[in-house]
């Protein structure tokens, strides 16, 4: 082969490698360029991470604030509510300090009392709380019976006689009824 033919292939080869050196060093900057865009994306979302992770941190601290605070004051309108009832019970106290009639004083103390009871009720009926009722037939649910009689009266599972009045709070007894059912 000739020196002209081996400095021209020489010169190609040079061309070539400088053409793909050069292709290299683009490619290579672009995949650095994609690297900086990747990272700045993977950095912008792990901020963005740590943000809402920190804010679902606060929210969850304070639901857990709220409810605790639920909790503590759950029966704060029930004893709102109380309030009238123990100033009737005062109010009946004050009136036996007087020097009134005793038959007088009495009547109006039971009438005191029958009021306060009936306040009473109201503001227990107002918050889910029921009297178990005597009329219905016996139910082993809200109905404790202590005794059976036979009775001309009363069907066969009827209540007699109640000895202490049951109650529910909603639908769940909160205290049964002890109740004499007829046999």
């Amino acid at each position: 082969m000739s020196e002209e033919k081996k400095d021209t292939q020489n010169e190609e080869l040079e061309e070539s490698l400088e053409e793909l050196n050069e292709e290299a060093q683009a490619d290579a900057e672009a995949v650095d360029n994609e690297l900086d865009l990747l990272q700045n994306e993977l950095t912008t979302l792990k901020d963005k991470y740590a943000r809402v992770h920190a804010d679902f941190e606060n929210i969850k601290k304070r639901l857990e604030r709220e409810k605790y605070t639920a909790v503590e004051y759950a029966n704060e309108k029930f004893a709102k509510d109380m309030v009238p009832v123990i100033d009737s019970l005062e109010g009946a106290l004050k009136s036996v300090q007087t020097d009134a009639d005793k038959a007088e004083l009495f009547d109006k103390l039971k009438e005191g009392i029958e009021l306060t009871h009936k306040q009473f009720l109201t503001s227990l009926e107002k918050h889910g709380v029921t009297m178990v009722s005597h009329d219905e037939p016996f139910d082993p649910n809200i109905h404790n019976a202590i005794q059976s009689v036979d009775s001309e009266d009363v069907e066969s599972g009827q209540i007699v006689q109640t000895f202490q009045t049951g109650y529910k709070y909603k639908e769940r007894p909160l205290r049964e009824a002890m109740v004499v059912v007829a046999n």
